[in-house]
């Protein structure tokens, strides 16, 4: 599934825009704010030499004016104001979308059932490691993604559009997908028939099941009409690891690769067809709808 962050480029946007307002603020921090403040000084033992020379002549005048000479020589100008009043917040969404937490949107149905379009979702960037922000490098280890993991990644094909599907296979991994049924390094994936799903876009009932992967249980969907096999599958890397048939197809996945699948399993553009995913492709982990406009019950965690 295509994900579109709220802007193509928004990383490099904020990052961006935090070392333009960090580099203004710190240059008034340091070195225009106390031009500011000499100048004031100056301006004011001026002023204050001319009203102690009237009142020595005799001559009373008015000192309110000081203070505000004072303020206007202190005054930042406007465009300093405001990239002094931005940094610290674009700081804080730049430090927090890097390593905390990212949201996106799904405009797609490859995740139905378990997410819907138009789920505002929540991906972990850091429980699968510490990654520098833009370039994407691990720097710090953590853990590894587990099969049933639903995690957003850099598409193969097109690294600066951003996917997300179900972890169905890890590093060294046999995945063989025949007729529909999932077998993990020869033990075959449990299944449990669950009522048919109704998809309200186009008003047509799928299969669902419950898929249980390595002690994760998920809903899957199935489409009766579909073929079993993979049609046109791409010419991806180490694309010789797997092989196609009429009943689907076998794959057994290489060090630093995964393998990812829709839980729409017959509406999905994955791995089947694009190959695997890199480690350094990974952006995080998914695990939270924040929020659905069209349906507010959807706001919850998800397996």
């Amino acid at each position: 599934m295509n994900l579109q962050s709220l802007l193509g480029n928004f990383a490099l946007i904020l990052f961006v825009l935090m070392i333009v307002t960090g580099v203004i603020w710190f240059l008034d921090v340091f070195f225009w704010s106390k031009q500011r403040r000499a100048k004031a000084d100056a301006a004011l033992a001026e002023f204050d030499a001319r009203i102690a020379k009237l009142s020595g002549e005799g001559i009373k005048s008015d000192t309110n004016g000081r203070a505000a000479l004072e303020a206007s020589l202190l005054r930042q100008p406007i465009w300093i104001e405001y990239s002094g009043s931005f940094f610290p917040v674009i700081a804080l969404v730049f430090f927090l979308r890097s390593f905390l937490y990212e949201p996106f949107k799904i405009p797609s149905s490859s995740m139905v059932p378990t997410l819907q379009v138009g789920d505002l979702i929540l991906v972990n960037k850091y429980t699968y490691g510490i990654r520098l922000p833009i370039i994407n490098k691990k720097i710090i280890n953590v853990n590894n993604p587990q099969r049933g993991d639903v995690m957003v990644f850099k598409y193969p094909e097109d690294t600066s559009v951003d996917y997300i599907k179900r972890v169905v296979g890890v590093p060294g991994d046999k995945i063989v997908y025949k007729n529909k049924r999932l077998t993990v390094n020869g033990k075959e994936v449990s299944y449990k028939p669950l009522p048919d799903y109704l998809d309200d876009g186009n008003l047509t009932y799928y299969k669902q099941w419950q898929e249980t992967l390595t002690g994760v249980e998920h809903n899957i969907l199935t489409d009766e009409r579909a073929p079993n096999f993979v049609p046109d599958p791409h010419q991806y890397p180490m694309r010789d690891l797997c092989s196609y048939n009429a009943e689907g197809f076998a794959c057994t996945v290489p060090t630093g690769q995964y393998f990812m699948m829709g839980d729409n399993r017959d509406n999905s553009l994955d791995s089947r067809y694009w190959g695997f995913v890199p480690d350094e492709n990974i952006v995080g982990k998914a695990f939270f709808v924040w929020m659905n406009l069209g349906n507010l019950k959807r706001i919850g965690s998800f397996h």
